[in-house]
């Protein structure tokens, strides 16, 4: 299970490593990101594909942030392509009064784009766990049905 510090351990070393000194000195970045760590909610920027049932895909922003090859050679059905590298300037295009999900192969890109949207103020974006790669192995858009029928199989096992 991934936990906030391997969520934004990621994003941070890659800033770190690759934002020019004057950002690191940055005192509104700085308190952004301690204000955005030391608030939210364990977990509260993922979701995992059986956390969202089947007829709740249709109402959510789906985004596929990586890059244009790979987004036309297979994504999420419905998906809108933002390669994670423009998320920040396009974040125009994504609406603010519906959930946006992001997307890459396995998490690690859109945990980035992610991390960028919400400390610039959009807190209705959550980061697929797993990404695209989790989401076929769950079982797609019937990911959540899937895991509930495990669970009843489970719990009728048990009683037996």
């Amino acid at each position: 299970m991934t936990n906030l510090k391997t969520l934004f351990a990621a994003p941070i070393v890659a800033l770190a490593f690759t934002a020019v000194p004057a950002i690191a000195e940055s005192e509104e970045l700085i308190d952004a990101m301690e204000g955005y760590v030391m608030f939210q909610e364990y977990h509260g920027a993922t979701i995992r594909p059986e956390q969202i049932p089947a007829d709740h895909w249709e109402n959510i922003t789906i985004v596929d942030t990586r890059d244009a090859d790979q987004y036309a050679q297979d994504h999420i059905p419905g998906a809108i392509n933002i390669e994670w590298r423009q998320i920040l300037e396009r974040r125009d295009e994504l609406p603010t009064d519906e959930q946006v999900l992001v997307y890459c192969n396995t998490g690690t890109l859109s945990a980035q784009a992610g991390l960028m949207l919400r400390l610039a103020g959009m807190n209705n974006v959550r980061i697929l766990q797993g990404g695209f790669t989790g989401f076929q192995k769950a079982g797609g858009f019937e990911a959540n049905a899937r895991a509930q029928a495990l669970a009843q199989e489970a719990a009728d096992e048990a009683a037996e």
